[in-house]
């Protein structure tokens, strides 16, 4: 079951049939073809693998999880494809990284959503645990959603990243958050954001060696 769900996601990747002087890669999600132009020079302007499970999940799972007029954050957005998925669903989406990103952020969450969204995604800088809340105040959080796809890798800032997804988060709001497990470091911090939130594995890609959490605040869940 793993490896046909897996072979499903990768098969909504598409490449190019010719070179071009811009690396772009295809994907197939909410009944339209998504391109997006990647960064090979810079780590967070690829598309990877967590970020094509969480818009799977997005796509097949839009009843239980109705996103139409939904506010919803991405931290980490890189290229944009999970924003860009989450508002051809109907959300209201704000796609935030670092400020050396969002100009190929913004090009690619335009071209891909412009006349085609019930609500235009706006793109924010947005560097983990700084300026939180100067930039983003407390009072006017109100998310229904937070994603994340392959925020926790091998950098120095899981403190900064936790302290962002504590800020952003309110009570009823609900953190999608798709994960690679690497490195034994990385995976304390699921140990760490289980201090402030309730976590729950919603699905499981051994093949990848992804997990897909959802998770609220404590106590919220079944509430």
């Amino acid at each position: 079951e793993d490896e046909q769900i897996v072979a499903e996601i990768m098969g909504r990747r598409f490449f190019p049939d010719l070179i071009t002087h811009k690396t772009w890669e295809g994907f197939h999600f909410a009944g339209h073809e998504i391109r997006i132009t990647e960064a090979t020079d810079c780590y967070g302007a690829v598309v990877w693998p967590s970020a094509l499970v969480l818009c799977y999940f997005l796509e097949t799972n839009s009843k239980q999880y109705n996103l139409v007029d939904k506010n919803v954050i991405e931290i980490g957005a890189g290229t944009g494809l999970v924003s860009i998925v989450a508002s051809l669903l109907g959300a209201f989406v704000t796609a935030t990284d670092l400020p050396e990103l969002l100009g190929n952020l913004q090009h690619n969450v335009l071209q891909n959503t412009k006349q085609k969204c019930k609500h235009q995604p706006c793109v924010k800088e947005l560097s983990w645990g700084i300026d939180l809340e100067k930039n983003f105040p407390r009072s006017s959080c109100d998310f229904d959603y937070i994603m994340a796809a392959d925020v926790v890798y091998h950098h120095p800032f899981l403190d900064e990243l936790l302290l962002t997804f504590d800020h952003l988060c309110k009570n009823d709001t609900v953190i999608l958050w798709a994960m690679k497990f690497r490195l034994e470091k990385e995976n304390q911090f699921v140990d760490r954001f289980q201090t402030l939130f309730d976590l729950e594995m919603i699905s499981n890609f051994p093949s990848l060696n992804i997990a897909l959490y959802k998770a609220m605040r404590k106590g919220r869940m079944k509430a």
